[in-house]
């Protein structure tokens, strides 16, 4: 009887025990289900440090452009802004920077991000016009939006312009919605808007001097893009797909020297 009795109190704790291992798995299961379906992942976070006035604090959207997100943080990471400046500045429209030579004129090279090559080149346009239609993202003031060339004005060439962004980039300190679906917004201030603010109410002269109906948008003082850091909270955006730019002159040269 008492084996008996004992071997009853064995299977009986063996079975208390078996029923909490099981209850134990069950919840462990639902509360991975739980936290998985309440996961909110963060958006990359950009600090773009100005000299001597401050830090501008953007949220990165890759939902609206992950290529152009990509592309971004990529350049970051090898320290291509650091240093450079905003080189154009319009009160009531947008601040743009980014440009290597200063003048709106330059690129960065594939060397800058990570690849083995000193050649310059561009991102595919993520925007409507250009058959992208996931960015719908406003040119609201604070959004972050890439630059391109615009050949609009030259017959059969508008297109050209599409597929060629690559570093320089602009924020808006006024909403304009005639930028929407034609160029490839990819974030938003969330700090920092009064020192935009203060960068596009800098002093500046017509870029091309003498020249009539040139815009004064070129800072006497260009203010300087000490450095842009990345975070992405662990999350990896992989190196950006790239292609070759659009070259403008070799394409004139061809059609007038045959």
């Amino acid at each position: 009887m008492k084996k008996e009795k004992v071997v009853k109190k064995v299977i009986l704790v063996l079975t208390v025990i078996a029923i909490l291992v099981v209850l134990g798995l069950i919840a462990f299961v639902v509360n991975t289900v739980i936290q998985k379906n309440n996961f909110v992942g963060k958006n990359p976070i950009a600090k773009i440090e100005i000299e001597g006035k401050g830090t501008i604090t953007v949220e990165l959207y890759p939902e609206y452009a992950p290529n152009t997100v990509a592309n971004f943080i990529a350049l970051a990471n090898h320290g291509f802004y650091d240093g450079l400046t905003f080189h154009r500045t319009i009160p009531d429209f947008m601040i743009q920077g980014g440009d290597p030579n200063g003048d709106g004129t330059g690129s960065a090279k594939l060397s800058d991000i990570g690849k083995n090559s000193t050649e310059e080149y561009a991102i595919k346009g993520e925007f409507i016009i250009n058959g992208y239609r996931n960015n719908t993202l406003k040119h609201k003031r604070g959004v972050i939006s890439m630059a391109r060339s615009d050949y609009s004005s030259l017959a059969g060439l508008a297109t050209k312009g599409y597929n060629s962004a690559c570093s320089q980039f602009f924020i808006m300190t006024k909403d304009n919605t005639s930028l929407d679906g034609q160029y490839a917004a990819f974030g938003e201030v969330k700090e920092g808007m009064d020192i935009v603010d203060e960068i596009s109410n800098v002093e500046v002269e017509t870029r091309e001097s003498g020249e009539e109906g040139k815009t004064a948008d070129k800072p006497i003082d260009p203010p300087v893009i000490t450095k842009i850091t990345v975070d992405t909270f662990g999350v990896d955006y992989g190196m950006p797909e790239t292609m070759e730019p659009f070259d403008y002159s070799s394409y004139f040269s061809q059609q007038y020297n045959g």
